[in-house]
């Protein structure tokens, strides 16, 4: 419970700056391209941070100490953002906040591992996926309530100090982690043989979710488009404001209420199956974007595609690693799973906001939904074997 909360108040206190950050730019003169480097970036330096954090998960025994730092980086950078206007420090700020996220990641989920049965590793990633998305309704809510009373955006964004700091507290106090005993410790010296180790499927199954990833672009696109869609050139207006961002917290609350069905769906039946359906989800969800544009209504129907594959994707990625995986590699392989992910959305980011920028939408979304339909194949291609545990 205590890593569901800390994922629940964290995520209030990333997508209360998120719901607002597209807005805040926009007031500052800067457009798409300009948000497309800060994710970019942030998700190139969330690739190494997910990295490092798995390795130093595979060489330490308490990963609780280490991911509450993570926690804390993340609001110290979060709430930063509110301080600073140029790109340099907005990209430096967005950096930082995405490396703690990184970093604390696959120890966060270890820890979720460490506590549940492989019989229930759906489940348990669907509960923490559901307390983040849940997170993500309450952030952006608590934002557009803000932003209705007349908070200016740079002061929403400093708020998110609260929850944040309610979140570090949470990871640092509340789970009980399990001592590993002294035989099945990791040694300094185990890197080469631990990376060997590392089962076929597992890397198989790390090319479909790179591929997949390449077209998995940052969320937050979302927030830019439905302003867009609702008339705004411009710095925007409150009431648009809070429309796009009510737009924003419907696709998170659509995805926390998919979170768990989906774990338990695959818990009983097939979790690669019900990824690769997710999969195809988003392929469609970026085929609708690339042919309506910013069509209101259509643009409604993809956020709701959105939150349901995002949904399906960030649980069941994790459950199937967790049961690729033995225990002692874990931590690393979420590191390497949450490495590859992270730079398919650095790719996917600067492209779609570059080519948002001048005024392509088709194109973006295109490439998107292209490079999603190669991870399906992929996916189908090196992994489908009927029958098999593993499916």
């Amino acid at each position: 419970m205590g890593i569901v909360l800390a994922t629940f108040f964290s995520d209030c206190s990333h997508e209360m700056a998120t719901a607002v950050l597209p807005l805040y730019l926009a007031s500052v003169g800067l457009g798409p391209a300009a948000l497309g480097l800060i994710e970019g970036v942030a998700d190139f330096l969330v690739s190494l941070s997910k990295l490092g954090g798995g390795v130093l998960g595979h060489h330490v025994r308490r990963k609780q100490p280490w991911a509450a730092l993570g926690y804390l980086v993340t609001t110290l950078g979060t709430t930063g953002l509110g301080l600073v206007q140029s790109t340099g420090a907005l990209v430096a700020l967005r950096g930082l906040a995405w490396t703690g996220r990184g970093f604390r990641s696959p120890l966060r989920d270890y820890l979720l591992a460490d506590a549940a049965e492989p019989t229930h590793f759906g489940r348990a990633y669907g509960l923490e996926r559901a307390g983040d998305m849940l997170g993500a309704v309450a952030g952006p809510l608590m934002a557009t309530l803000l932003v209705g009373l007349g908070v200016e955006f740079q002061r929403v964004i400093l708020l998110a100090v609260v929850p944040g700091l309610l979140a570090t507290s949470a990871m640092a106090f509340l789970p009980r982690e399990r001592a590993l005993p002294p035989s099945s410790a990791p040694m300094p010296g185990a890197m080469a043989p631990a990376r060997a180790a590392f089962p076929r499927r597992f890397w198989l199954f790390l090319g479909g979710v790179t591929l997949f990833g390449l077209g998995d672009f940052s969320r937050t696109f979302l927030v830019w488009l439905a302003a867009r869609a609702l008339g705004e050139d411009g710095p925007p207006a409150g009431g648009t404001v809070s429309m796009a961002v009510l737009l924003y917290t419907v696709h998170n609350v659509v995805a926390a209420l998919a979170a768990y069905p989906a774990g338990h769906l695959g818990d009983r039946r097939s979790k690669l199956r019900v990824l690769v359906a997710g999969y195809g989800i988003g392929v469609v969800t970026n085929l609708l974007l690339a042919a309506t544009g910013t069509q209101v209504g259509w643009l409604v129907l993809a956020i709701v595609l959105s939150g349901v594959y995002i949904s399906v994707e960030e649980t069941l990625e994790k459950a199937v690693a967790a049961d690729l995986l033995p225990p002692e590699l874990r931590s690393l392989g979420f590191g390497i799973l949450a490495c590859a992910n992270a730079v398919g959305d650095m790719v996917s980011s600067v492209y779609v906001g570059l080519l948002l920028e001048q005024g392509a939408p088709f194109p973006a979304f295109a490439l998107a939904a292209t490079c999603g339909a190669l991870g399906v194949g992929w996916m189908v291609v090196a992994l489908w074997r009927p029958g098999t545990r593993r499916d």
